[in-house]
């Protein structure tokens, strides 16, 4: 089974992360975003929409990293703890509820503003206007307001006594604000010793080397000013963020 990814991605950390804190056996095929390689001749063959994590086994090929998650949960069951997707049906619906939400709401607004940190100089040629920053990092504390008093409530982990998928995403998400320099869990407790309870249950070091690549994006800026890549893709950053 092979895995397309890059871990800049939050959904290819997600992938990355279930895969290997289970065990489950993968060839790690790196595609580099900011290298334009998902557009490469090789990754073409895939015959997909030119986006990642992708997965490939044997001859079939899933891309989407919620309907991976679900597929490894479901090709390696004896491997994969109860737990993590559950089969009591109100503890699944509860996951895939959460899987449902964050598209949209956690996910969008974290990538938003880390976008708008680390894109928009290079687009646009200026720093973010401040109403602009504003108004994304409202979004974000919205989504972070439902995770915590909506999904996580007083307990331990979405589900209560045991991480789940559900965790797991919703943790990555959280991360990416902090690849530039904003962090999302300041002055909230709550959300941050769940974070250390996730991270421990997926191992320290693990979770660590997943984000190293993101926590080092203070060289991301220097590595978009030298892509010939973004260099080209410029005039649809300069329509994203207007």
């Amino acid at each position: 089974m092979e895995l397309y990814l890059d871990l800049i991605s939050p959904p290819c950390r997600s992938v990355y992360l279930f895969a290997t804190a289970v065990g489950i056996p993968f060839e790690f095929k790196l595609v580099e975003l900011l290298e334009g390689k998902q557009y490469s001749e090789e990754f073409g063959k895939l015959n997909i929409v030119r986006k990642i994590p992708v997965l490939k086994d044997g001859s079939f090929i899933l891309t989407e990293s919620t309907a991976i998650l679900m597929y490894l949960v479901q090709k390696c069951s004896s491997a994969v703890a109860d737990h993590w997707f559950p089969a009591n049906l109100q503890q699944r619906a509860r996951v895939n509820e959460y899987l449902s939400w964050q598209h949209l709401n956690l996910r969008t607004h974290c990538a938003k503003v880390f976008l708008l940190k680390t894109l928009y100089p290079f687009a646009m040629g200026s720093e973010v206007p401040k109403e602009k920053m504003d108004a994304a990092l409202d979004d974000m504390k919205q989504s972070l307001d439902l995770l915590e008093e909506k999904f996580l409530l007083d307990k331990p982990f979405i589900l209560g006594d045991n991480i789940s998928l559900a965790d797991l995403v919703a943790v990555v998400e959280l991360m990416q604000p902090l690849g530039s320099g904003v962090n999302s869990l300041e002055s909230r407790p709550r959300l941050m010793a769940w974070k250390e309870r996730v991270k421990k249950k997926l191992g320290e070091e693990l979770f660590d080397q997943a984000h190293q690549k993101l926590l080092e994006a203070k060289g991301l800026q220097q590595e978009i000013q030298n892509s010939p890549h973004l260099q080209k893709l410029q005039p649809v950053f300069v329509k994203l963020f207007r």
